[in-house]
Protein backbone atom coordinates (compact mmCIF):
# COMPACT_ATOMS: atom_id res chain seq x y z
CA UNK A 1 0.00 0.00 0.00
CA UNK A 2 1.78 3.31 -1.30
CA UNK A 3 1.74 6.40 1.24
CA UNK A 4 -0.47 8.45 -0.15
CA UNK A 5 -2.89 5.17 -0.63
CA UNK A 6 -2.65 5.08 3.39
CA UNK A 7 -3.56 8.54 4.19
CA UNK A 8 -6.71 8.15 2.84
CA UNK A 9 -7.32 5.24 4.55
CA UNK A 10 -9.56 4.51 7.13
CA UNK A 11 -8.73 4.09 10.81
CA UNK A 12 -9.02 -0.04 11.03
CA UNK A 13 -6.87 -0.06 7.81
CA UNK A 14 -4.04 2.19 9.22
CA UNK A 15 -4.18 0.61 12.00
CA UNK A 16 -3.37 -2.78 10.19
CA UNK A 17 -0.43 -1.19 7.71
CA UNK A 18 0.64 2.22 9.13
CA UNK A 19 4.63 2.49 9.68
CA UNK A 20 5.74 -0.64 7.87
CA UNK A 21 5.90 -1.98 4.73
CA UNK A 22 6.38 -6.32 4.10
CA UNK A 23 10.58 -6.77 4.44
CA UNK A 24 11.85 -6.49 0.74
CA UNK A 25 13.94 -9.67 1.62
CA UNK A 26 11.38 -11.98 3.39
CA UNK A 27 7.95 -10.51 2.95
CA UNK A 28 7.56 -10.55 6.40
CA UNK A 29 3.88 -8.65 6.63
CA UNK A 30 4.53 -8.49 10.47
CA UNK A 31 7.31 -6.22 11.90
CA UNK A 32 10.76 -8.24 13.26
CA UNK A 33 11.80 -7.75 16.88
CA UNK A 34 15.50 -6.25 16.27
CA UNK A 35 17.03 -6.99 19.69
CA UNK A 36 20.02 -5.27 18.96
CA UNK A 37 21.32 -2.30 20.94
CA UNK A 38 24.00 -0.99 17.63
CA UNK A 39 24.26 -1.30 14.00
CA UNK A 40 27.02 -1.75 11.45
CA UNK A 41 28.05 0.85 9.48
CA UNK A 42 29.41 1.26 5.65
CA UNK A 43 32.04 3.32 6.77
CA UNK A 44 32.34 6.43 9.93
CA UNK A 45 29.23 8.06 9.80
CA UNK A 46 27.49 5.78 7.04
CA UNK A 47 24.39 4.65 8.54
CA UNK A 48 22.34 2.38 7.30
CA UNK A 49 18.91 4.19 7.01
CA UNK A 50 19.56 6.12 9.74
CA UNK A 51 20.27 3.14 12.37
CA UNK A 52 23.40 3.88 14.88
CA UNK A 53 22.49 3.00 18.34
CA UNK A 54 18.85 1.43 19.31
CA UNK A 55 18.26 4.21 22.08
CA UNK A 56 18.19 6.41 19.58
CA UNK A 57 16.36 4.23 16.75
CA UNK A 58 14.98 0.91 16.37
CA UNK A 59 13.20 -0.02 13.32
CA UNK A 60 11.03 -2.41 15.65
CA UNK A 61 10.32 1.41 17.50
CA UNK A 62 10.16 3.07 14.50
CA UNK A 63 7.15 0.95 13.04
CA UNK A 64 5.58 1.88 16.07
CA UNK A 65 6.00 5.26 15.83
CA UNK A 66 4.88 5.75 12.06
CA UNK A 67 1.21 4.03 13.09
CA UNK A 68 0.78 6.33 16.65
CA UNK A 69 1.20 9.29 14.06
CA UNK A 70 -0.87 7.92 11.54
CA UNK A 71 -3.93 6.90 14.15
CA UNK A 72 -3.52 10.26 16.05
CA UNK A 73 -3.37 12.14 12.38
CA UNK A 74 -0.09 13.72 13.37
CA UNK A 75 3.22 15.12 12.20
CA UNK A 76 5.41 12.62 14.25
CA UNK A 77 4.70 10.15 17.25
CA UNK A 78 7.33 9.45 19.51
CA UNK A 79 7.18 5.66 21.68
CA UNK A 80 8.21 5.81 25.34
CA UNK A 81 9.06 2.88 28.15
CA UNK A 82 5.87 4.43 30.19
CA UNK A 83 3.04 7.22 29.79
CA UNK A 84 4.45 9.17 32.73
CA UNK A 85 8.38 9.29 31.08
CA UNK A 86 6.28 10.42 27.98
CA UNK A 87 4.67 12.75 29.89
CA UNK A 88 7.93 13.68 31.43
CA UNK A 89 9.59 14.20 28.19
CA UNK A 90 7.10 16.72 27.25
CA UNK A 91 7.90 18.70 29.99
CA UNK A 92 11.82 19.00 30.07
CA UNK A 93 11.12 19.55 26.20
CA UNK A 94 9.02 22.12 26.61
CA UNK A 95 9.32 23.94 29.70
CA UNK A 96 11.36 25.98 31.80
CA UNK A 97 12.10 26.60 35.90
CA UNK A 98 9.81 29.04 36.49
CA UNK A 99 7.52 28.30 33.84
CA UNK A 100 3.48 27.52 35.05
CA UNK A 101 1.19 24.75 33.87
CA UNK A 102 -2.34 24.12 34.27
CA UNK A 103 -3.08 20.73 35.08
CA UNK A 104 -7.00 19.12 35.07
CA UNK A 105 -8.81 19.49 38.52
CA UNK A 106 -9.23 15.59 38.78
CA UNK A 107 -6.02 14.45 37.35
CA UNK A 108 -4.87 11.10 37.45
CA UNK A 109 -2.98 10.34 40.41
CA UNK A 110 0.21 9.85 38.64
CA UNK A 111 0.28 12.25 35.98
CA UNK A 112 -0.61 15.11 39.72
CA UNK A 113 2.52 13.10 41.73
CA UNK A 114 4.90 13.77 38.62
CA UNK A 115 4.41 17.73 38.56
CA UNK A 116 3.85 18.34 41.83
CA UNK A 117 6.70 16.31 43.75
CA UNK A 118 9.25 15.52 41.06
CA UNK A 119 8.98 18.69 38.41
CA UNK A 120 7.49 21.26 40.82
CA UNK A 121 10.70 21.31 42.84
CA UNK A 122 11.92 21.94 39.58
CA UNK A 123 10.76 25.47 39.33
CA UNK A 124 7.88 24.61 37.64
CA UNK A 125 4.87 25.75 38.92
CA UNK A 126 0.99 24.34 38.01
CA UNK A 127 -2.45 25.25 38.73
CA UNK A 128 -5.50 22.88 38.92
CA UNK A 129 -8.85 23.51 36.91
CA UNK A 130 -11.60 22.03 36.07
CA UNK A 131 -11.53 20.76 32.22
CA UNK A 132 -15.04 20.87 32.09
CA UNK A 133 -15.20 24.41 32.72
CA UNK A 134 -13.13 26.50 29.87
CA UNK A 135 -13.95 29.88 31.65
CA UNK A 136 -12.24 28.26 35.14
CA UNK A 137 -9.36 26.76 32.60
CA UNK A 138 -8.97 30.55 31.20
CA UNK A 139 -9.09 31.87 34.05
CA UNK A 140 -5.99 29.54 35.63
CA UNK A 141 -3.98 30.61 32.57
CA UNK A 142 -1.01 32.98 33.41
CA UNK A 143 -0.22 34.62 29.50
CA UNK A 144 3.16 35.02 29.52
CA UNK A 145 3.98 32.27 31.91
CA UNK A 146 1.62 29.66 31.13
CA UNK A 147 3.49 27.54 28.58
CA UNK A 148 1.10 24.07 28.71
CA UNK A 149 -2.20 23.53 29.14
CA UNK A 150 -2.87 20.25 29.71
CA UNK A 151 -5.71 18.15 29.70
CA UNK A 152 -7.52 14.57 29.95
CA UNK A 153 -10.48 14.11 28.51
CA UNK A 154 -12.28 11.60 29.28
CA UNK A 155 -10.57 12.73 32.88
CA UNK A 156 -9.45 9.92 35.40
CA UNK A 157 -11.62 8.63 37.37
CA UNK A 158 -14.87 11.19 37.17
CA UNK A 159 -15.03 11.14 32.98
CA UNK A 160 -15.43 14.83 33.02
CA UNK A 161 -14.72 16.12 29.54
CA UNK A 162 -13.02 19.13 28.23
CA UNK A 163 -14.20 21.13 25.14
CA UNK A 164 -10.57 20.04 23.16
CA UNK A 165 -11.79 23.00 20.40
CA UNK A 166 -12.31 25.66 22.94
CA UNK A 167 -9.67 24.46 25.35
CA UNK A 168 -7.01 25.15 22.21
CA UNK A 169 -8.30 28.15 21.64
CA UNK A 170 -7.54 29.39 25.00
CA UNK A 171 -4.26 27.77 24.82
CA UNK A 172 -3.23 29.50 21.98
CA UNK A 173 -4.72 33.16 22.90
CA UNK A 174 -1.66 32.70 25.44
CA UNK A 175 0.95 31.33 23.38
CA UNK A 176 0.52 28.11 25.44
CA UNK A 177 0.60 24.68 23.54
CA UNK A 178 -2.36 22.50 24.53
CA UNK A 179 -1.56 18.69 25.33
CA UNK A 180 -4.77 16.15 25.66
CA UNK A 181 -3.80 12.64 27.53
CA UNK A 182 -6.15 10.27 25.01
CA UNK A 183 -5.52 7.31 27.08
CA UNK A 184 -9.23 6.80 27.91
CA UNK A 185 -10.66 7.39 24.69
CA UNK A 186 -8.07 6.04 22.63
CA UNK A 187 -6.84 7.12 18.62
CA UNK A 188 -10.11 5.41 17.42
CA UNK A 189 -13.01 7.26 19.80
CA UNK A 190 -10.89 11.10 19.17
CA UNK A 191 -8.11 12.11 17.84
CA UNK A 192 -7.03 15.90 19.43
CA UNK A 193 -4.98 17.29 16.52
CA UNK A 194 -7.16 17.31 14.35
CA UNK A 195 -9.81 19.46 16.94
CA UNK A 196 -6.63 21.91 17.60
CA UNK A 197 -4.75 20.41 20.36
CA UNK A 198 -0.65 20.55 19.53
CA UNK A 199 0.43 17.19 21.53
CA UNK A 200 -1.00 14.13 22.68
CA UNK A 201 0.08 11.95 25.09
CA UNK A 202 -1.18 8.54 25.69
CA UNK A 203 -0.13 5.84 28.71
CA UNK A 204 -0.08 3.01 25.57
CA UNK A 205 -0.14 0.24 28.64
CA UNK A 206 -4.17 0.77 28.48
CA UNK A 207 -6.33 0.87 25.28
CA UNK A 208 -3.59 0.67 22.82
CA UNK A 209 -1.54 -1.94 23.81
CA UNK A 210 -5.02 -3.15 25.07
CA UNK A 211 -3.76 -6.86 26.33
CA UNK A 212 -2.31 -5.99 29.90
CA UNK A 213 1.38 -7.67 29.00
CA UNK A 214 3.26 -4.45 28.09
CA UNK A 215 3.95 -0.86 29.57
CA UNK A 216 4.72 1.86 27.67
CA UNK A 217 3.59 5.44 26.58
CA UNK A 218 3.60 7.48 23.33
CA UNK A 219 3.41 11.69 22.09
CA UNK A 220 1.71 12.66 19.63
CA UNK A 221 2.36 15.90 17.89
CA UNK A 222 1.08 18.09 14.92
CA UNK A 223 4.28 20.67 14.54
CA UNK A 224 7.39 19.63 13.18
CA UNK A 225 8.94 22.13 15.33
CA UNK A 226 7.44 20.96 18.37
CA UNK A 227 8.53 17.36 16.73
CA UNK A 228 12.35 18.40 16.61
CA UNK A 229 12.32 19.07 20.51
CA UNK A 230 10.86 16.04 22.02
CA UNK A 231 12.83 14.13 19.52
CA UNK A 232 16.09 15.94 21.15
CA UNK A 233 14.57 15.09 24.79
CA UNK A 234 13.28 11.38 23.85
CA UNK A 235 17.46 10.38 22.75
CA UNK A 236 18.87 12.97 25.39
CA UNK A 237 16.91 11.13 28.39
CA UNK A 238 16.63 7.80 27.06
CA UNK A 239 13.57 6.63 28.44
CA UNK A 240 12.27 4.24 25.26
CA UNK A 241 10.96 0.99 25.22
CA UNK A 242 12.67 -1.86 24.06
CA UNK A 243 11.97 -3.54 20.76
CA UNK A 244 9.87 -6.78 22.53
CA UNK A 245 8.09 -3.95 24.11
CA UNK A 246 7.48 -1.94 21.05
CA UNK A 247 6.40 -4.68 18.83
CA UNK A 248 3.52 -5.80 21.61
CA UNK A 249 2.43 -2.54 21.49
CA UNK A 250 2.24 -2.60 17.56
CA UNK A 251 0.44 -5.94 17.81
CA UNK A 252 -1.97 -4.20 20.35
CA UNK A 253 -2.71 -1.06 17.53
CA UNK A 254 -3.91 -4.04 14.91
CA UNK A 255 -7.32 -5.02 16.74
CA UNK A 256 -7.74 -1.15 18.49
CA UNK A 257 -10.99 -0.61 16.37
CA UNK A 258 -12.89 -3.84 17.23
CA UNK A 259 -12.08 -3.98 20.63
CA UNK A 260 -13.01 -0.28 21.42
CA UNK A 261 -16.07 -1.22 19.39
CA UNK A 262 -16.30 -4.38 21.90
CA UNK A 263 -15.26 -2.19 25.26
CA UNK A 264 -18.09 0.31 24.21
CA UNK A 265 -20.78 -1.80 23.65
CA UNK A 266 -20.13 -3.78 26.93
CA UNK A 267 -19.66 -0.45 28.58
CA UNK A 268 -23.52 0.42 27.77
CA UNK A 269 -24.90 -2.53 28.87
CA UNK A 270 -23.26 -1.90 32.13
CA UNK A 271 -24.81 1.28 32.80
CA UNK A 272 -27.77 0.36 31.65
CA UNK A 273 -27.77 -2.11 34.82
CA UNK A 274 -26.13 0.35 37.64
CA UNK A 275 -28.28 2.84 36.88
CA UNK A 276 -31.73 1.18 37.45
CA UNK A 277 -30.09 -0.95 40.89
CA UNK A 278 -30.74 0.77 44.08
CA UNK A 279 -27.31 0.59 45.81
CA UNK A 280 -25.87 2.90 43.13
CA UNK A 281 -25.87 6.35 43.20
CA UNK A 282 -24.72 8.58 40.55
CA UNK A 283 -23.15 6.57 37.08
CA UNK A 284 -20.63 8.27 35.64
CA UNK A 285 -20.49 7.73 32.12
CA UNK A 286 -20.55 10.43 28.98
CA UNK A 287 -22.86 8.21 26.86
CA UNK A 288 -25.31 9.17 29.36
CA UNK A 289 -27.89 12.48 27.72
CA UNK A 290 -27.91 13.40 32.00
CA UNK A 291 -23.91 13.53 31.87
CA UNK A 292 -22.60 17.63 31.80
CA UNK A 293 -20.48 16.71 28.85
CA UNK A 294 -22.64 14.52 27.01
CA UNK A 295 -23.18 16.46 24.31
CA UNK A 296 -19.38 17.52 23.88
CA UNK A 297 -18.07 14.30 23.70
CA UNK A 298 -20.90 13.13 21.57
CA UNK A 299 -19.00 15.88 19.07
CA UNK A 300 -15.87 15.36 19.48
CA UNK A 301 -16.07 11.27 20.07
CA UNK A 302 -17.08 8.54 18.12
CA UNK A 303 -18.30 6.22 20.95
CA UNK A 304 -17.91 7.20 24.73
CA UNK A 305 -15.55 4.36 25.68
CA UNK A 306 -15.52 1.28 28.01
CA UNK A 307 -14.62 2.90 31.42
CA UNK A 308 -17.78 3.57 33.72
CA UNK A 309 -17.55 4.85 37.42
CA UNK A 310 -20.08 4.82 39.64
CA UNK A 311 -20.96 6.29 43.70
CA UNK A 312 -22.24 3.30 46.26
CA UNK A 313 -25.31 4.80 48.61
CA UNK A 314 -23.48 2.69 51.17
CA UNK A 315 -20.39 4.80 51.27
CA UNK A 316 -17.26 3.94 51.34
CA UNK A 317 -17.14 0.52 53.06
CA UNK A 318 -19.96 -0.13 50.42
CA UNK A 319 -17.46 0.55 47.89
CA UNK A 320 -14.86 -1.69 49.10
CA UNK A 321 -17.21 -4.32 49.54
CA UNK A 322 -18.46 -4.18 45.72
CA UNK A 323 -14.47 -4.10 44.22
CA UNK A 324 -13.43 -7.12 46.80
CA UNK A 325 -16.85 -9.25 46.27
CA UNK A 326 -16.50 -8.92 42.50
CA UNK A 327 -15.01 -11.96 40.63
CA UNK A 328 -14.99 -11.61 36.76
CA UNK A 329 -14.24 -7.95 37.59
CA UNK A 330 -10.55 -8.68 38.16
CA UNK A 331 -9.53 -5.88 41.56
CA UNK A 332 -6.90 -4.41 39.86
CA UNK A 333 -5.09 -0.55 39.09
CA UNK A 334 -4.22 0.17 35.27
CA UNK A 335 -7.23 -0.52 32.73
CA UNK A 336 -7.52 -0.75 28.85
CA UNK A 337 -7.16 -4.52 28.50
CA UNK A 338 -9.35 -6.80 27.34
CA UNK A 339 -9.86 -8.32 30.99
CA UNK A 340 -12.44 -6.26 33.41
CA UNK A 341 -10.70 -4.28 36.16
CA UNK A 342 -12.54 -2.90 39.29
CA UNK A 343 -10.94 -0.30 41.62
CA UNK A 344 -11.44 1.97 44.52
CA UNK A 345 -9.76 4.99 43.06
CA UNK A 346 -9.34 6.78 46.58
CA UNK A 347 -7.14 4.03 48.37
CA UNK A 348 -5.38 2.58 44.91
CA UNK A 349 -4.41 4.68 41.37
CA UNK A 350 -5.09 7.94 43.28
CA UNK A 351 -4.21 7.49 47.05
CA UNK A 352 -1.11 10.03 45.73
CA UNK A 353 -4.05 12.96 45.97
CA UNK A 354 -5.59 12.33 49.03
CA UNK A 355 -5.82 15.32 50.91
CA UNK A 356 -5.17 17.64 48.10
CA UNK A 357 -7.52 19.50 46.23
CA UNK A 358 -7.74 16.58 43.63
CA UNK A 359 -9.38 13.86 45.78
CA UNK A 360 -11.57 11.83 44.71
CA UNK A 361 -14.93 10.61 46.50
CA UNK A 362 -14.52 7.92 49.09
CA UNK A 363 -17.47 6.01 47.95
CA UNK A 364 -16.71 6.47 43.89
CA UNK A 365 -15.61 2.88 42.03
CA UNK A 366 -14.32 2.45 38.97
CA UNK A 367 -14.47 -0.03 36.30
CA UNK A 368 -12.81 -0.45 32.66
CA UNK A 369 -14.87 -2.70 31.02
CA UNK A 370 -13.57 -5.45 28.93
CA UNK A 371 -14.70 -7.53 26.28
CA UNK A 372 -16.33 -10.71 27.73
CA UNK A 373 -19.45 -11.60 27.60
CA UNK A 374 -21.76 -8.43 28.71
CA UNK A 375 -24.47 -10.79 30.75
CA UNK A 376 -21.08 -12.35 32.82
CA UNK A 377 -20.15 -9.15 33.41
CA UNK A 378 -23.83 -7.75 34.45
CA UNK A 379 -24.12 -10.77 36.49
CA UNK A 380 -21.21 -10.56 38.24
CA UNK A 381 -21.67 -6.66 39.32
CA UNK A 382 -25.32 -8.12 40.38
CA UNK A 383 -23.91 -10.48 42.77
CA UNK A 384 -20.95 -7.77 44.11
CA UNK A 385 -23.91 -5.14 44.40
CA UNK A 386 -26.14 -7.98 46.32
Amino acid sequence: MTQEHRSKSGFETRAIHAGYEPDPTTGAVIPPIYATSTYKQDGVGGLRGGYEYSRSANPTRTALEGALAALEEGERGFAFASGLAAEDTIVRALCRPGDHVVLPGDAYGGTYRLFDKVIRPWGLEHTPAPVHDTDAVRAAVRPGRTKLVWVETPTNPLLNIADIEALAGVAHEAGALLVVDNTFASPYLQQPLTLGADLVVHSTTKYVGGHSDVVGGAVVVRDLEVAEQVAFHQNAVGAVPGPFDAFLTHRGIKTLGVRMDRHSDNAERVVDFLTSHPKVGDVVYPGLETHPGHRVAQRQMRRFGGMVSFRCEGGEEAALRVCERAEVFTLGESLGGVESLIEHPGRMTHASVAGTALEVPADLVRLSVGIEAADDLVADLEQALG
